[in-house]
């Protein structure tokens, strides 16, 4: 592998991960084989791969934008806050230990730097181009001497790198101008252009500023991206919850609220509901901003009997149980699924300081958290018998397990299992459960309404009780991703000097060849 492109950020939240997938899919279709490559991630949104690994959502989206399966090389460290000051750290797809930071930075730095150097001399092997995304910003003064993602990264794989900014947030002249400053000479060196994301507005009244920048910088603004709305890709992190569009209300919509964690994970098993235009999804982070939904869901926490304890604190229970009786449904997706239960018990302290909880009691389910994670990629069928699903029963469901959590069912005739489904090297087993009335249900299953059909259907359930006509049919979701893919990189394509960009970068566009003016030795060191 010859080519690395690496985007770095003058912050958190400008854009680096969006972008990196717009120049996946825009390498691709050059036509480069690509892998996407970020050494550690900070998130709560997993994504699993084929063989049981997990890794940051942006990575496995990113590998998606590419056309390759995500492995676990391509994000060999993932860190997932579990509280103010502790982690699981997840080391090539696999549980390893909880850290705090300090511990993290000191203890563990140079075993660090060989997972990751590992992992990237696999990854050259299997493609041309990598797209290497950092984290935060490069000028962490207090963190660079051990800082494993960003500019230390860069040298180490001899990578040319673009500096994203977000002129969104206000001051972009500031922010680059400032990173720039506080760059070593070394590091400027290796920025080859500067990236102005989220610009709205007329383009010409930037141009005098722009101008200045290259002259103030010896750099070129090698692109101005308009912001693009409604962009239909994953989130990494529930920071972009806050800046989410709300959704319009009208006539003959269904109103999903969404309870927003503390500690809230795999959010983006809500994106395909959201996608869906009878559907007016929410994000409820108070107890009196509930209302009057049509379902209300329990998504994953990465701190499932805080998170719950916290809810409890804020009377969240009761308004769901009120909820409920008005005819309300409920949903719970893993951690979701086990408040819905009788009972939470983390003796061991596994997830939190918190060793039991009274739950929902919807089930009569009981969890026991433990230190052994579940990450698997599970597919099966709908097992209900319930009239109101027998246009469901038997539908095939693919969707992904992580959690470490186990449930048992004390009183297996109350309700019945909501699937039956498989997973590599396992025999069929029950998942998930509902209710005896048909209406309130539970699952294990992230992802289980990336299912076009199962999706639709439970959709069209609620319109029928309303009195309203179903809908039927639906845009398959791997459709609509595939669709958004193309349409970032299109945007990007028409906003960025490519050809400019191809020159820095010494490539020749659509092929394999390199002149490789950029300075800098060859390889990994």
């Amino acid at each position: 592998m010859e080519k690395r492109l690496m985007l770095q950020g003058t912050g958190s939240d400008v854009g680096k991960s969006v972008l990196a997938t717009a120049f996946c899919r825009l390498f691709r279709r050059e036509g480069w084989s690509v892998v996407p490559f970020k050494s550690q991630n900070m998130a709560l949104n997993s994504y699993v791969t084929r063989d049981g690994k997990e890794i940051g959502r942006a990575q496995g989206v990113q590998a998606e934008a590419c056309g390759v399966e995500a492995t676990a090389d391509m994000n060999p460290i993932l860190i997932k806050p579990s509280g103010e000051s502790r982690s699981q750290i997840v080391l090539r797809g696999r549980s390893h230990e909880e850290m705090d930071a300090r511990s993290y930075r000191e203890d563990f730095h140079q075993e660090a730097w060989s997972i990751i150097l590992d992992s990237c001399r696999r990854l050259q092997q299997q493609a041309e181009v990598m797209v290497i995304e950092g984290a935060g910003s490069p000028v962490e003064i207090n963190l660079k001497d051990r800082e494993m993602v960003n500019m230390s990264l860069a040298k180490r794989l001899d990578a040319p790198v673009l500096l994203v900014a977000d002129i969104d947030r206000g001051g972009v002249f500031a922010q680059i101008v400032g990173t720039m400053e506080l760059l070593e000479p070394e590091e400027k060196q290796r920025v080859i252009g500067f990236l102005i994301n989220k610009f709205r507005g007329d383009p010409s009244l930037l141009e005098p500023g722009l101008c200045w920048l290259e002259k103030r910088t010896g750099k070129p603004v090698l692109g101005v991206i308009p912001f693009l709305p409604d962009i239909d890709i994953e989130a990494e992190d529930s920071v972009t919850l806050g800046s989410r569009r709300q959704p319009e209300s009208g006539k003959d919509r269904i109103r999903i609220a969404v309870i927003r964690h503390p500690h809230i994970s795999n959010f983006t098993d809500l994106d395909a509901l959201e996608g869906e235009p009878d559907v007016e999804l929410v994000y409820v982070n108070r107890t009196e901003h509930l209302g009057s939904p049509d379902a209300i869901i329990l998504p994953g926490s990465k701190n499932t009997l805080a998170d719950w304890l916290y809810w409890v604190e804020k009377k969240l229970p009761e308004a769901i149980r009120n909820q409920m009786a008005k005819g309300a449904r409920l949903v719970g997706i893993c951690g979701g699924f086990q408040m819905m239960g009788q009972q939470m018990r983390d003796p061991e302290g596994v997830e939190s300081e918190h060793e039991e909880a009274e739950g929902l009691g919807v089930f009569p389910l009981v969890t026991r958290f433990s230190s052994e994670k579940r990450t698997l990629r599970v597919k099966g069928r709908v097992a209900v018998r319930h009239s109101a699903w027998k246009r469901l029963f038997g539908t095939t469901v693919k969707g992904y397990e992580i959690h470490m959590g186990n449930s048992r069912i004390l009183a297996p005739e109350e309700g019945e299992p909501l699937l039956r489904v498989t997973a590599d090297g396992e025999a069929e087993r029950e998942e998930g459960r509902i209710t005896a009335d048909g209406r309130h249900w539970g699952t294990y299953l992230h992802g289980i309404f990336d299912n076009d059909a199962f999706r639709r259907d439970w959709l069209d359930d609620i319109r029928r009780e309303k009195g309203w006509s179903p809908v039927e049919k639906t845009t398959s979701f791997r459709d609509r991703r595939e669709a958004a893919f193309d349409r970032l990189a299109d945007h990007v394509r028409d906003h960025v000097d490519l050809k400019r960009l191809y020159q820095y970068l010494g490539w020749c566009s659509g092929t394999s060849h390199s002149t490789r003016p950029y300075p800098g030795a060859d390889g990994i060191q």
